[in-house]
């Protein structure tokens, strides 16, 4: 009988050529990935800074032009190089240079993940005036209502500062220091609320401050 060739086997590739391959497969994706951020970073950062501008105009109606002011050893300086953003404010004047308002960055863990706002501060009236939710991944259709319910975010027209700012349920609002929490959204709600008050307490003194030793005429409030 004639003997049937054996088929030939293929070699299996040896453990250097594939921890080669590997590596060089998880360089070649590092490279893209780090290529990506460094794209990226540019873009997103000029983003954030456009919807901050865009924010703080928004939430101090009639200004016309803003200084950036950061908090160093208790006291209030202008911004003049690079500078911690958790410890900068805004201080909004319109066209007369008439104080409109100071609008403060901030940001508290809520039920997903940290929710960054921006709000409006008069402090001659110890009043909030207004309040933008700039990042917030809260759950869609409960928490993010913090930034779509109208009734909420009334509560930010006028919302009095002392003695605390207190979160309560739908329909017991009583006073003007008080948040009328969304139903549904509590954790969220207070969330708001705790940044609020957290802020406040780090901020009123040296706003006072800084006033005191450079004081401002105010703008009239526009609603």
């Amino acid at each position: 009988m004639k003997e049937v060739d054996e088929i030939p086997q293929e070699k299996e590739p040896g453990s250097a050529a594939m921890i080669a391959t590997l590596g060089l497969a998880g360089f070649l994706s590092g490279v893209i990935l780090v290529s990506v951020f460094l794209y990226t970073r540019p873009i997103i950062a000029e983003n954030k800074a456009q919807a901050l501008r865009a924010a703080i105009f928004e939430i101090l109606p009639g200004t016309e032009h803003y200084e950036a002011m950061e908090l160093t050893d208790g006291t209030l300086k202008l911004v003049k190089g690079s500078s911690d953003e958790e410890n900068v404010v805004y201080f909004g004047y319109d066209p007369e240079g008439r104080l409109t308002g100071v609008a403060i960055p901030g940001a508290e863990p809520g039920y997903q993940d940290l929710i960054h706002v921006i709000y409006g501060y008069r402090p001659e009236e110890g009043v909030i005036t207004g309040l933008k939710v700039l990042e917030s991944k809260e759950t869609p259709g409960l928490g993010d209502k913090i930034i779509k319910d109208a009734d909420f975010q009334s509560n930010f027209d006028a919302l009095k500062v002392e003695p605390t700012i207190e979160v309560v349920k739908k329909g017991e609002k009583n006073s003007p220091n008080e948040v009328e929490a969304i139903t549904g959204a509590t954790i969220s709600s207070k969330a708001i609320g705790r940044l609020l008050q957290l802020s406040v307490e780090k901020w009123k003194t040296p706003i006072d401050g800084y006033l005191k030793e450079d004081p401002k005429e105010i703008a009239p409030h526009e609603n």
